[in-house]
């Protein structure tokens, strides 16, 4: 049986698709290697070590990469976040806290969770901004000896912020507790040194890589070489924390593939961010506004329309009303439901394609307010 995709001549503007849409020789890679774990054909018992196809040499790309000592393929973040959380704790079983940020995914809380700990958080400014100010993680930080990790989410999934984090490490070293730093919307899309920011970092392929998921990556220091890449007792060359070996096959191969692509495009970063900025501004002209960090350093945006939430109050289609008409329009990312407030993405998007969206909503407003 066979699902066409009913999108994929849209403009995408999902936030969790623009990171991750494959390049030509991804797509090249998805045909070639699909036949389930291809990729062990070549393995002599470690992932990592494959040299045919050359996943070694990948490996140590990465790492310069991303200017750290060590990383490890994962079936996406929140594995990674899991593995750090769930190692420490066995090395440390009387720290029993994680502290996050209030703007933390959901699968932050889950990892903590599932490994048995609790969590503090260290809560946002609020209405507009939603900012995590770094004075306040120290704050809580300071004293306390009952805690095994921080987490920062760098940026957030909502609005895109990208919090002090350089400085937020500075007070975890000074009080002895890791950072581990969720990079899932920043590593492939900016500019990214580990090393200068946390101890741990965990990567989404499908989200900012331009690759199949699921996949991910978990940087890690030399430090925490020995807790978290401890082998097994049973089988060996073995990492227990990985359960042997992660993503397998087609995720890891098109990660590969796009590779090249990505060291490229994170070298323009800064043309994306002015982008952003720029719609930001034009969608504020209809009196949809951006929540959030202003000026905003992310192409990830969260935007509030009262104008639009009263339309879907009075009009038969109500609040699917938007999806609908961006639907008409081939005009792809804004969840069904949503009018008052969404979330979207400008990464890659064309600045003319982007014009086109921002006509499509002058036009809705137009047609729906008369």
């Amino acid at each position: 049986m066979f699902f066409e995709r009913s999108v994929k001549d849209y403009v995408n503007i999902d936030p969790l698709q623009t990171g991750g849409k494959l390049t030509d020789d991804a797509k090249k890679v998805l045909l070639e290697w699909g036949d389930g774990y291809s990729i062990c054909d070549y393995c002599s018992g470690k992932l990592e070590e494959i040299t045919k196809p050359p996943v070694k040499k990948f490996v140590e790309e990465l790492t310069e990469f991303l200017d750290c000592d060590y990383v490890r393929f994962t079936t996406g973040a929140r594995e990674g976040k899991f593995a750090v959380m769930h190692s420490l704790s066995k090395e440390f079983p009387d720290k029993k806290y994680v502290l996050i940020d209030g703007n933390a995914h959901y699968s932050t809380l889950l990892s903590a969770e599932r490994a048995d700990l609790k969590v503090i958080k260290v809560e946002n400014s609020g209405y507009p901004e939603y900012k995590i100010d770094a004075e306040k993680f120290r704050e809580v930080l300071e004293g306390r000896n009952d805690l095994l990790l921080a987490v920062l989410t760098y940026p957030d999934g909502n609005y895109g912020n990208l919090p002090e984090a350089k400085k937020i490490y500075e007070f975890c070293k000074n009080e002895e507790v890791p950072l581990l730093l969720n990079c899932a919307y920043s590593i492939g899309r900016m500019p990214i040194s580990v090393r200068d920011l946390a101890d741990f970092a965990v990567a989404s392929g499908h989200k900012s890589m331009a690759s199949a998921g699921p996949v991910g990556l978990l940087c890690f220091s030399d430090e925490f070489k020995k807790t978290l890449a401890r082998e097994s007792a049973y089988k060996k060359g073995k990492e227990v924390e990985f359960l042997g070996c992660t993503a397998r096959g087609v995720p890891l191969l098109t990660l590969m593939a796009s590779f090249d692509h990505v060291k490229e495009r994170v070298k323009k970063w800064d043309r994306e961010v002015e982008k952003a900025r720029w719609f930001s501004k034009e969608m504020e002209k209809l009196e949809i506004f951006q929540l959030g960090e202003k000026p905003h350093n992310h192409d990830l945006m969260f935007f509030e329309s009262e104008i639009l939430y009263e339309i879907s109050r009075r009009v038969k289609k109500g609040r699917f009303f938007l999806y609908k008409e961006l639907k008409k329009r081939k005009i792809h990312g804004i969840k069904p439901g949503l009018t008052k407030n969404f979330k979207l993405s400008t990464y890659l998007v064309p600045k003319d394609n982007l014009k086109y969206v921002l006509e499509a909503f002058e036009e809705i407003i137009s047609v729906y307010s008369t």
